[in-house]
C-alpha cells in the first residue's frame, strides 16, 4: 500500500515533468486534477482507496491528479462517487467553490418546487428588495413563446394603460447592427446573451412605465431572467402548441412548417422545457382560451390592471 510519502514524492516527480518541458497540462485538466486531490485529502483517502472505489488504476488517477490524464465522462463520474460529491463539484461548478456555496447547496438540495421559490423569493427580497414595489407595479413583462401574443397583446395593453410599448427582440437587433438570426449564427449565443442583458437593463432603467415583449428564450438565461423577475410585473403568457404554431405562420413565417410534425415535436419539448421557468411569472394568461384577440385583450387587462392596482 502506497504512504503519503510515496504519493508526495510521484506528485514532485510529475511536475517536476511537467516543469522540464516533457508534458504540457491544459489549464481545465490542471484545475481538474486539483480539485481531485483537494477531495481526497478533505475526505482523507489515498489514491489507492479512491482508485478501488472508482474501479479505476491507481495510475491511472495518478494522471488524472497531475492533470496529465484525459479521462471519460464515465470515469469522472466513477471518481466523484468514490468520494462521494456530484460530478458538479468535481467538475467545479460554481455553487461548489466555497463552503458557503456548499452549505447553501446543502440546504437547497431535496426541496419540493414551493419550497425553492420561497426560498428564491426571500433571497431576492434580502438582496434586491422585489415585493411589488411601485417601479415593478409599472413596468409590465411578457414572457412566452413565439406566437403566444406578446406582440399584439403588448401593444394594444401599453397603450390602454398609457405606457411605452418595448419589443425587446428589436432593441437587442439596434444594439448588435444584425438580425437576431444573424448575431446566432455570426457571434454565437453568448453574445446574444450579452445584447439581451443590454437591451433589458436599458429598457429598465430608462423607462419607468413600459410594457416589455421579451423573446421566448430569455428565461433560458437565469442571470436575465432574474433581471426581469426583480424588475418588472411578468405575466406569462401560454398558448397551445398548435396554436403557437399557427399563430407564427399567419406572420409570414412558414419555415415551421416545412416539417410540421417534427416541428410540433420540438415545439412540445420546448415548452416543456421551459415551462418551469415561465411559471415563475407573476401572473399566467392562456391566450388560446379565447375566441378572438379583442376577447383576449380585455380579459388580459382586467387581469393585468386589478393585479397592479391591488393594495395600492
Amino acid at each position: 500500500m502506497l504512504g503519503p510519502e510515496t504519493e508526495v514524492a510521484e506528485e514532485r516527480a510529475a511536475q517536476d515533468k511537467s516543469a522540464a518541458g516533457e508534458e504540457v497540462r491544459h489549464p481545465f485538466l490542471a484545475a481538474l486534477g486539483e480539485r481531485v486531490r483537494e477531495l481526497r485529502s478533505r475526505r482523507g483517502m489515498t489514491r489507492k482507496a479512491v482508485a478501488h472505489a472508482a474501479g479505476v488504476s491507481e495510475r491511472h488517477l495518478a494522471n488524472l491528479e497531475y492533470g496529465s490524464g484525459n479521462a471519460s465522462i464515465l470515469v469522472l463520474l466513477q471518481v466523484a462517487q468514490a468520494l462521494h460529491c456530484d460530478l458538479a463539484e468535481l467538475l467545479g461548478d460554481v455553487t461548489t467553490s466555497s463552503p458557503e456555496w456548499l452549505m447553501i447547496r446543502e440546504l437547497l438540495e431535496h426541496r419540493s418546487e414551493p419550497e425553492l421559490r420561497r426560498a428564491r423569493q426571500q433571497l431576492s427580497e434580502l438582496f434586491h428588495s422585489t415585493g411589488l414595489s411601485d417601479a415593478r407595479r409599472a413596468r409590465i413583462a411578457l414572457v412566452g413563446l413565439r406566437g403566444a401574443g406578446k406582440s399584439a397583446l403588448g401593444q394594444r395593453l401599453a397603450q390602454d394603460l398609457g405606457y411605452t410599448f418595448v419589443e425587446l427582440s428589436r432593441e437587442i437587433e439596434q444594439f448588435a447592427g444584425c438580425s437576431i438570426h444573424e448575431i446566432h449564427n455570426l457571434y454565437g449565443t453568448p453574445a446574444y446573451r450579452r445584447y439581451e442583458r443590454r437591451a433589458l437593463e436599458e429598457a429598465i432603467q430608462i423607462y419607468p412605465e413600459v410594457v416589455i415583449a421579451t423573446p421566448g428564450g430569455l428565461v433560458a438565461d437565469a442571470a436575465n431572467f432574474n433581471l426581469l423577475l426583480q424588475h418588472c410585473t411578468t405575466v406569462w403568457l401560454q398558448a397551445d402548441p398548435a396554436d403557437h404554431m399557427a399563430r407564427v405562420a399567419a406572420q409570414g413565417d412558414m419555415r415551421p412548417m416545412a416539417a410540421s410534425r417534427e416541428a410540433m415535436d420540438d415545439l412540445r419539448r420546448i415548452l416543456e422545457g421551459r415551462s418551469a421557468f415561465y411559471a415563475k411569472a407573476d401572473l399566467r394568461f392562456d391566450t388560446s382560451a379565447y375566441a378572438t384577440e379583442d376577447e383576449a385583450f380585455d380579459a388580459l387587462r382586467k387581469k393585468v390592471r386589478t393585479y397592479i392596482e391591488a393594495d395600492m
